[in-house]
C-alpha cells in the first residue's frame, strides 16, 4: 500500500514537471516572438522617423521656411520639440545617405546618358 501510494506521487509529480516543461517552451517561445515584434516597430518607427526628419529638412533647408512656417504647413500636431528631433534625426540620416551615394558613385560610374536624364528630372 505505502509503495503504491508512492508510485501515484511520483507519477503526478512526473507530470506536472512535464506539464511545466512544455509551458516553460511555450513561454520561452513567446518572448522571443514579443521581443521581436517590439524591434520590428523599433525599426519602422525610426525609418519613418528619418523620411518626416528628411522632408522637414527639405522644407526648411531646400524651400527656405523657418521651422514656423514649416510647422504651419504641416498643422497644430507637430509641435516645434518634436520638428526639432524630426530635423536632427533626418540631418543624421542625410549623412549616412550621402556616405552611401559616395560609395556608390565610386564603385559605379556615371554614363552621359544617365547625368543627362538625372538634370532633366531635377527642377530648376
Amino acid at each position: 500500500m505505502r509503495q503504491e501510494a508512492r508510485r501515484k506521487a511520483l507519477e503526478a509529480q512526473a507530470k506536472m514537471k512535464d506539464e511545466r516543461k512544455k509551458k516553460e517552451k511555450r513561454l520561452s517561445g513567446l518572448g522571443v516572438d514579443l521581443m521581436t515584434a517590439l524591434e520590428e516597430r523599433d525599426a519602422t518607427v525610426q525609418r519613418c522617423d528619418a523620411r518626416a526628419g528628411a522632408t522637414l529638412r527639405k522644407m526648411t533647408d531646400d524651400e527656405g521656411l523657418s521651422l514656423r512656417e514649416a510647422l504651419e504647413w504641416c498643422g497644430p500636431q507637430l509641435s516645434r520639440v518634436e520638428a526639432a528631433r524630426l530635423r536632427k534625426i533626418g540631418a543624421d540620416e542625410e549623412g549616412t545617405d550621402e556616405a552611401s551615394a559616395v560609395d556608390t558613385q565610386k564603385s559605379e560610374p556615371v554614363t552621359t546618358a544617365e547625368a543627362g536624364a538625372d538634370s532633366a528630372e531635377r527642377p530648376t
